[in-house]
């Protein structure tokens, strides 16, 4: 038998019914059968997913190498095992709840001979309001740098490698992570690669957002995060040589993955929860946040990762509880720099350095809104709109520098109107047309991130595009204690959507434009009973 271009690998853990269609999706490549080769490790499933593999092995004889064992606990070592079965020249990797275009192995293997590349990466799309950061398909790009593009944000392991480079270095995932194996095995392969490509033309993967959210990542808890976070950070610190290389990798794993531990639902962990995290996360602000890096974070995260470091729990659950349930606090302007008055600055008997609330070089922290009331209305025009009153501390935006303020659902902006300034603050009017929202959206639905921004619209600044939850440039729209409004519901095509604005698990406003489907609406009937 010749050798296979490629060798898709799916781990495999109770997935059904997604799992028909990811397999369906394979089969259906126009690369053809005879050039893939399907490698499915069944990681010890408990509903029908090893039967359905065996149903497609014995369908499609000599495409399809099926794996049973008993479950391992996490995806690393399903990819492995798949990993020694590969015969092919080239490794692609599938969630077996996702799936894939049909023409996506025959471009990636077809970009990856013609650039020379040892990864390729083509462009995913969520299902299901499921989020991917998009700044890396910005354009096609026939070789990309690892430390000079969006990259680094972009390290899961849905990507096209060839696999003697893989075996050439030795490129595993690691087994004692349960969660984010992909992320070392990744980097490293990027960080091995003679050449990186982007394929951003054509959708080759669909990354699904399940309606129970039962996989392990949702339901992973955050001490388990922790203990992934820390050896992700170790893997870097060893893989590359202190500088800006590293500071680059590791900016996007303090944005993101650090940041995400030290958010508003930690409040309501139990206590010794609270204090594994706060230890936890001021170990790896110590040993990794240079000051470079923490000058690209945004001022509420920056202030967060400080407070872990040189503050204890309580200043910590005191500052996130300030943003949870009051909002934006005062700004306290000294000797020409600027602080952010958190409960814990210059407190008796604290001793807490001015350094964790200096907010002097941070425009973002001027953006910081705190939303007051939604509602849906029908503007001048006759239109329908999603009308947002917000408000802040600072009396006088543009003696910060911030003329104009600008808001924006990530590339979608509103319009901004400034109607109260004073000494209580500053209030405005933000209003998104429910028609921008909507042409804007893929087809299977999207969800996104409300931000503010100081000076002109830019798309890359906004959070949830380019930005990720901690980057500096912009400043989440928080809605803390907001009743979210009666969803609006509108036709594009031949198909409804529900557009509704919610709030994330750390306060901030998300807007999600839903399509309406049977699926979607048996899992909100079943939610429905089980609350009964």
């Amino acid at each position: 038998m010749s050798t296979p271009d490629v060798s898709v690998v799916v781990p495999v853990y109770n997935t059904m019914p997604y799992l028909t269609r990811c397999l369906t999706s394979l089969v259906e490549q126009t690369i053809g059968l005879h050039r893939m080769q399907v490698v499915a490790v069944d990681d010890g499933s408990t509903d029908r997913s090893g039967e359905e593999l065996d149903r497609f092995a014995a369908r499609y004889p000599g495409v399809f190498t099926v794996i049973h064992q008993a479950n391992s606990g996490g995806p690393a070592g399903p990819c492995n095992r798949g990993l020694d079965a590969a015969t092919g020249r080239y490794v692609f990797f599938v969630g077996a709840d996702d799936h894939l275009g049909r023409e996506a192995l025959d471009r990636l293997v077809g970009a990856a001979d013609d650039y020379g590349s040892d990864v390729v990466l083509g462009k995913v799309v969520g299902v299901n309001s499921r989020h991917i950061y998009q700044d890396i398909f910005a354009r096609n790009e026939i070789d990309v740098d690892l430390f000079d593009s969006p990259l680094p944000r972009s390290l899961a392991n849905t990507k096209l490698f060839r696999r003697e480079m893989l075996q050439r270095h030795g490129i595993r995932y690691p087994e004692d992570l349960p969660i984010g194996s992909d992320l070392p095995f990744t980097l490293e392969a990027c960080y091995r690669a003679r050449r990186i490509s982007v394929l951003a033309d054509y959708e080759f993967y669909y990354a699904v957002r399940r309606f129970s959210a039962t996989n392990i990542t949702y339901l992973s808890r955050h001490v388990e995060r922790l203990r992934t976070v820390e050896a992700n950070l170790a893997f870097v610190a060893k893989l590359i040589e202190p500088g800006k290389h590293r500071d680059a990798v590791l900016l996007r794993r303090f944005d993101h993955e650090v940041a995400k531990l030290v958010e508003d639902d930690l409040l309501h962990l139990d206590r010794e929860t609270q204090r594994l995290v706060h230890e936890g996360v001021g170990r790896l602000v110590a040993d990794h946040l240079s000051a470079d890096i923490a000058a690209q974070l945004n001022a509420e995260t920056r202030i967060r990762l400080a407070l872990t470091r040189d503050g204890a729990l309580d200043d910590l659950l005191a500052a996130i509880r300030q943003d949870a349930e009051t909002g934006v606090p005062a700004t306290v302007v000294e000797g020409g720099r600027r602080y952010a008055g958190y409960p814990g600055f210059r407190a008796p008997g604290r001793h807490l350095p001015d350094s964790c609330f200096e907010v002097t070089g941070a425009p973002d922290w001027a953006a910081k809104l705190d939303a007051t009331a939604l509602a849906w209305e029908t503007d001048e025009r006759g239109e329908r709109v999603l009308s947002i009153t917000a408000h802040t501390p600072v009396p006088d935006l543009a003696a910060l520098g911030v003329d104009p303020l600008t808001v924006s659902a990530e590339e979608i902006p509103a319009d901004v109107l400034v109607v109260a300034q004073g000494t209580a603050g500053t209030t405005v009017r933000i209003r998104f047309r429910a028609a921008d929202l909507l042409a804007g959206s893929d087809a299977t639905g999207q969800r996104r991130a409300v931000s503010a921004q100081p000076g002109p619209f830019d798309p890359a600044r906004a959070v949830g595009a380019g930005n990720a939850t901690g980057a500096a440039g912009a400043a989440a729209l928080r809605a803390p204690g907001l009743h979210r409004p009666v969803p609006l519901m509108r036709r594009r095509g031949a198909r409804l959507y529900v557009l509704v604005p919610t709030r994330d698990e750390s306060g901030r406003l998300m807007i999600s434009v839903v399509p309406v489907t049977p699926n979607r609406v048996t899992a909100r009937l079943r939610g429905m009973l089980r609350r009964r």
